[in-house]
């Protein structure tokens, strides 16, 4: 990217001057700057009028949740108070009651009193009037005698109503003082609930100020005024961040929409501000009151006026910001063809007014083709390493996504004759390196690779015209031939192959194994045949010996995908491998593939058995609970063992490198093993000697088989396992003998025998019956102590 300073260079210099700049830097500016211009003014115009009109029907919604929610309390307090009416506590004895003398049903109905006084935020005041017959009594909750007349005929005009229950709004106290915009709000409720001859009246006096507060939610703002009126369209209680003049002019607009429909909403203009004004209904006791809502148009719409606002700014900064980027994109897409045009120019030619910079680029492209041409000459001798990667490619698949015309183009660069031809492929694998007696072969295989290479590459020069060879690096080389169409190509490569395996066998003494591909007449087609003798040559006799393999030629019908599988030798040499016996392992392997040859001769036949083979011992050393990873070193021997084609070498592998050191691991992790075994025996028939113990029971209560803990038994302590419970038998019978007065039959019962086999087998060991033994030694303790 140029740097800035020189983007100015640049206008004042061909940048400006040229028509292809001015046309490229004109057509970008208008593809940055119109769809952005129109985006702006949609979202501005179409946008924020649907918002608007969204935000309003938001506005009108939420006026009539928050009504509802108003509406709920109102009822929830003449619900209560029904509820209190319907008390058993204020029934006609209170009429009779004495008052000073039943103290205690005094305070109870001022405790009373005092809870519902408490129920609701909304009460400010409860009192209970009673018409007594000695003297008339209100409860402010606490007790007094009604003694003003006027206080009296207050009351007493409650219960004159009509109507249980009612709303008051009153423009007198009791006391006769009159309020204005301050009125008492009362909610009264005569007393016995349904009586047509009330004796008094529960009378709750609204708190105005927490009223008001709930009349404030109606407004979701922090302007506006709400109103609330009674059935007689009397204010009742207002919330105004304005004044009272506003709160008049609202009540008289409201009164006009009301005649035509109960509820709605309109708007009204109040010093030079619009407001959004909703009202509506609600059913209260014998009236219906109405809430009135008025919210500032400016509060309810100001966060899309806001919102509008930064798009617009945001537009016009995108439009700013479209203008610049298309002066730079210009700048960019025109410095290539500046920094081409300096370049001419410094070779004295310069653009005219006819010749544009892209008509000097063109013949200078033109003068650089010929160049190109003088060093693809150059090139010629990279020709061979050149080929040689292009034919990995090729075969890796790396080349899939080029066509066929493609291809043939690339092969005709790097100088191959494709054209009319035809494409063969020749793979060349060596076997038999153990049996060769060449010191080169001991050296390293990679060098014997190289060797083979040299060697096809001169034989093949004698009979083809075009061919490479790959060195695959694993012993194997293919040669792929191409060859004109009428050309007689059968005889040649079967000459060639006869030539190739006569050489190697004479100078590495190696054998070979030549598989012949098919056919192809196109060049991707050419990765298939590679991958034909691939797989091909695993139909190859499972022999060290000289085999050639013409894949035109083989006989389909065949049958080479039965395969035999000597599972019996399977089973003696995973046997041989649990007992350790490595020599007993090899000769076994011998002979399992010995019988896999002589089934099935083809190594597509053999291969299966011996990865099999390998499976089912590494299913053994599992089994006995050692990884693989940890057994090879992390090696994948799978791959390694589908690499090996010759029985030697097959033999060998499995000995040396899979079973030896199996076994080597496993003896000692075994030794550990047996030794704890052992042990845990020994303690066994320390403790259950004079009980019917075998090797079997044993074996089974440590876990094991009978061979393998007779085996450890002999191992480890020296002698088999019945000897060593006989020795500690007849030893423990010696001791009873000595030192106590038992029977021998009972000495015979208590280590374990029968008596009459006690007999024989005790004089077996010691050479005289029981009897004798404690008679004789019973004298010799005699003599000592004598």
């Amino acid at each position: 990217m140029l740097k800035p300073l020189k983007y100015l260079e640049l206008f004042r210099g061909l940048g400006w001057k040229s028509q292809y700049f001015r046309k490229s830097f004109i057509l970008i500016l208008l593809i940055a700057f119109i769809p952005g211009l129109i985006s702006g003014i949609g979202i501005y115009w179409f946008g924020v009028g649907k918002v608007e009109e969204e935000l309003r029907d938001l506005h009108q919604s939420q006026i009539s949740q928050r009504a509802q929610n108003l509406n709920d309390q109102f009822m929830y307090l003449e619900n209560s108070l029904s509820h209190w009416a319907f008390e058993p506590r204020f029934n006609a004895s209170l009429t009779d009651l004495n008052f000073v003398k039943e103290f205690k049903e005094t305070q109870d109905i001022v405790r009373t009193l005092l809870v519902l006084q408490g129920s609701h935020p909304l009460i400010s005041n409860v009192e209970l009037f009673v018409n007594n017959q000695q003297n008339p009594i209100i409860f402010k909750p606490n007790y007094n005698v009604i003694k003003n007349p006027e206080e009296y005929r207050f009351y007493q005009s409650i219960l004159e109503k009509d109507t249980h229950v009612s709303w008051e709004h009153l423009s007198f106290t009791p006391q006769g003082v009159e309020y204005e915009d301050r009125r008492p709000i009362l909610l009264t409720h005569n007393i016995p609930g349904i009586s047509k001859n009330p004796f008094g009246s529960i009378i709750v006096t609204i708190d105005r100020y927490k009223l008001a507060q709930l009349l404030k939610t109606l407004t979701p703002y922090n302007e506006g005024a709400t109103l609330l009126l009674n059935g007689e369209d009397v204010l009742v209680a207002t919330e105004s961040s304005n004044n009272a003049e506003f709160a008049s002019v609202l009540r008289k607009q409201v009164l006009k929409q009301k005649n035509s429909n109960s509820e709605g909403a309109f708007s009204v203009t109040f010093k030079d501000e619009t407001y959004s004004v909703s009202y509506g209904v609600m059913d209260r006791i014998n009236s219906k009151w109405t809430y009135v809502s008025a919210a500032p148009m400016s509060s309810i719409t100001s966060p899309m006026l806001f919102i509008s606002r930064v798009i617009l700014y945001i537009s016009i900064t995108g439009l700013i910001i479209a203008f610049v980027m298309s002066w730079f994109a210009s700048k960019e897409i025109y410095s290539p063809v500046a920094k081409l045009v300096r370049l001419i120019d410094r070779e004295g030619e310069k653009p005219s007014k006819n010749k544009d910079e892209f008509q000097i680029i063109e013949q200078q492209i033109q003068e650089l083709s010929k160049e190109s041409k003088s060093l693809q000459n150059r090139l010629s001798t990279h020709i061979p390493q050149l080929k040689v990667s292009f034919l990995n490619q090729l075969i890796e698949g790396y080349l899939y996504h080029y066509s066929e015309k493609d291809l043939r183009t690339r092969m005709i660069n790097y100088g191959w004759s494709v054209q009319d031809h035809e494409f063969l492929v020749v793979d060349i694998q060596i076997i038999g390196l153990s049996q060769s007696n060449v010191s080169l072969i001991n050296q390293d295989e990679s060098l014997v690779s190289f060797a083979i290479t040299n060697i096809v590459d001169e034989s093949a020069q004698e009979w083809f015209e075009q061919f490479n060879s790959i060195n695959f690096h694993d012993l194997s080389i293919g040669v792929l031939i191409i060859y004109a169409q009428e050309e007689d190509i059968e005889e040649k490569v079967q000459q060639f192959s006869k030539q190739i395996v006569d050489v190697l066998n004479r100078i590495l003494e190696v054998q070979v194994t030549i598989t012949i591909s098919e056919v192809a007449s196109q060049v991707k087609r050419i990765p298939h045949l590679f991958e034909e003798v691939k797989q091909g040559k695993r139909y190859r006799n499972y022999e060290n010996k000289n085999q050639i393999i013409n894949l035109q030629k083989l006989d389909d019908s065949s049958n080479m995908s039965q395969i035999f599988y000597p599972f019996d030798i399977e089973k003696e040499i995973l046997q041989a491998i649990r007992m350790g016996q490595v020599d007993e392992v090899e000769r076994l392997i011998g002979a399992f593939i010995e019988e896999l040859t002589v089934k099935g001769v083809k190594e597509i036949n053999i291969q299966p058995g011996m990865i099999q083979l390998f499976s089912s011992i590494q299913h053994e050393i599992l089994h006995s609970g050692i990884h693989p990873y940890e057994l090879f070193d992390g090696k994948n021997m799978f791959e390694e063992v589908a690499q090996i084609r010759e029985p030697e070498r097959m033999i060998s592998w499995l000995t040396n490198e899979v079973i030896t050191p199996y076994v080597q691991m496993l003896e000692g992790r075994v030794n550990v093993e047996l030794k704890q075994l052992v042990e845990q025996v020994c303690a066994l028939i320390q403790e259950q000697y004079m009980e019917d113990i075998s090797l079997e029971s044993c074996a089974d209560v440590v876990g094991t088989n009978p061979y393998t803990l007779s085996k450890a038994f002999k191992k480890m302590i020296g002698v088999n396992f019945i000897d060593y419970v006989t020795t500690l038998r007849i030893d423990k019978a010696k001791e009873l003998l000595l030192n106590t007065n038992m029977k021998i039959n009972d000495i015979s019962e208590q280590v374990g025998y029968r008596h009459s086999y006690f007999n024989r087998i005790f004089k077996k060991q010691v050479g005289i019956p029981p009897s004798q033994y404690r008679k004789v030694h019973a004298q010799d303790q005699s003599i000592n102590q004598g």
